[in-house]
Formats: C-alpha cells, sequence, structure tokens
C-alpha cells in the first residue's frame, strides 16, 4: 500500500517541494505556506497513521523511510527539496541521511530534533511516549489533545489557540496515532548529527522565535537557522508568510 499524497502542478524546469507534516497533521498542514510557493511542484504527503494513510502501518524510521522512497518513485520525483514539520522533519533527516535519496537538492526542518544522545534521555522519552500512546489508543481524542497541547513545548499558544487545534486533530484514528507515535519515537530516533554534519546537500532549519526547546536544539546544528517572528513550535501555521519568504529565499536559484 503507497502513502497517499495531495499534488499541485507547477514549473517542470524547477525541483519538487515534498512537504512533510507533523504528528496528528495531514497533508493539508503545509498548503498556506506551499501554495504561496505555486512557480514549484508540490507533493503534500500523508505520513503513515495519518490522513488517507490512516491504515498504514509506520513499523519504525526505515521503514517510513523506504514508503516515501517508493512513493517519490512513483511520481517519478528526481529533482526535489524535503521540507518537514517536527516528526515530518524527523522523518525528513533520517531520510536524508540514507544511501538512496537520488535527486534531493537540499533539506528544510522545522521545529525537529536531531536525535537524543544518551540511553537515560531515550528511556525517559519511551516512558513519555508509551504515556501518550496508551492514552491516544483508549481515551477521547478531544481529551487527549486538550492535555497535549499543555505541554511546555507549546508554552507559547493561548488558551484559545490550544482549544482550536484539539478541535482540528479530533478526526484522527486514536489507534493509528497510538502506533505510529511508537514507531517513530524520538526515543527509537538514531543521534543524526554525525551523518548531517557530514552531509553534502544543502540543510536549513527554520523555528518560531517563542520555541525556546528548538532554539537551543538549532544552536547545536551546523546548519543556518532562522527564527520565525511572532510564532512558536507551529510556525507554519502561525505565520506562513514569513515562513514561505524564507523558503522563496532559499529555493531561488
Amino acid at each position: 500500500m503507497s502513502l497517499r499524497a495531495a499534488v499541485r502542478a507547477g514549473d517542470s524546469a524547477r525541483p519538487w517541494l515534498v512537504f512533510l507534516h507533523g504528528f496528528s497533521g495531514d497533508c493539508r498542514e503545509w498548503q498556506a505556506v506551499g501554495e504561496r510557493l505555486a512557480d514549484w511542484p508540490r507533493l503534500y504527503i500523508d505520513l503513515p497513521g495519518h490522513g488517507a494513510s490512516a491504515a498504514i502501518p509506520g513499523v519504525d524510521f526505515a521503514a517510513v523511510s523506504a514508503r516515501l522512497q517508493d512513493l517519490l518513485i512513483s511520481y517519478n520525483i528526481l529533482n526535489y527539496w524535503l521540507i518537514g514539520y517536527s516528526l515530518g522533519g524527523r522523518v525528513a533527516m533520517y531520510f536524508a541521511c540514507q544511501q538512496a535519496r537520488a535527486g534531493l537538492r537540499g533539506l528544510i526542518v522545522e521545529g525537529s530534533h536531531p536525535g537524543l544522545i544518551s540511553d537515560a534521555e531515550r528511556r525517559q522519552r519511551r516512558e513519555g511516549d508509551l504515556h501518550w500512546a496508551r492514552r491516544f489508543a483508549r481515551e477521547p481524542l478531544g481529551e487527549v489533545f486538550a492535555d497535549w497541547y499543555r505541554q511546555p513545548v507549546f508554552a507559547s499558544l493561548n488558551e484559545s489557540q490550544r482549544t482550536a487545534l484539539a478541535a482540528q486533530k479530533v478526526h484522527n484514528s486514536g489507534v493509528a496515532l497510538s502506533e505510529m507515535l511508537m514507531a517513530t519515537s524520538l526515543s527509537a530516533q538514531p543521534d543524526l548529527r554525525p551523518a548531517l554534519a557530514g552531509r553534502d546537500y544543502p540543510f536549513y532549519y527554520l523555528c518560531g522565535e517563542r520555541d525556546e526547546k528548538f532554539r537551543a536544539l538549532a544552536r547545536a546544528l551546523d546548519a543556518p537557522c532562522t527564527l520565525i517572528p511572532l510564532a512558536g513550535h507551529n510556525a507554519h501555521r502561525e505565520n506562513p508568510d514569513a515562513v514561505a519568504l524564507r523558503l522563496a529565499e532559499i529555493l531561488q536559484p
């Protein structure tokens, strides 16, 4: 079974922009940004466990990466940039660090973790993700997401923003989200810093100016970092104009 995606046409002489959403998002998540870049052909992907790909299991990073590769081949996409947010950025970084990535022009990630370093950090993260995975599988999604958006990483959100985001996510399958959360847990992700440091393609990092956690992580990466004004962890949703402008600056030949 292939991943599902939404395709938008653009100038065939330009590279494709392949967008990967965050946890509990879908192919619509990046479209407010992507449609401001209409000169480029765009592919908005539903990751396993999400959107129209909800029935596709994630399994692990290698399996998700293989499905992404198969999807690119099926669309004959041989010249492209990977652009990912949070979970989608982690998938993009993992994919870009593999050998089978012919045609990759560059990597742009927003608010994404390159990987934990210590076993203690991995154990702690696994315990936390397992807690959330059980809740997603067993409890009403409205209640789970109401608590999800109270995590410290979302501290820049106000109450109305939290409520709106939670309401947008209740269409998901809780079981599918639970399985994907554990399949792509940060505890199961390799530390990608060494591979990214040896990359042979451009790598750019974006994060909201109010996103303290990922601003700190960005400083440890060997990549140009752009702070998106008036935004927290979900910068492309909170300030799509600024994100689209920065992408256009990066992509212009």
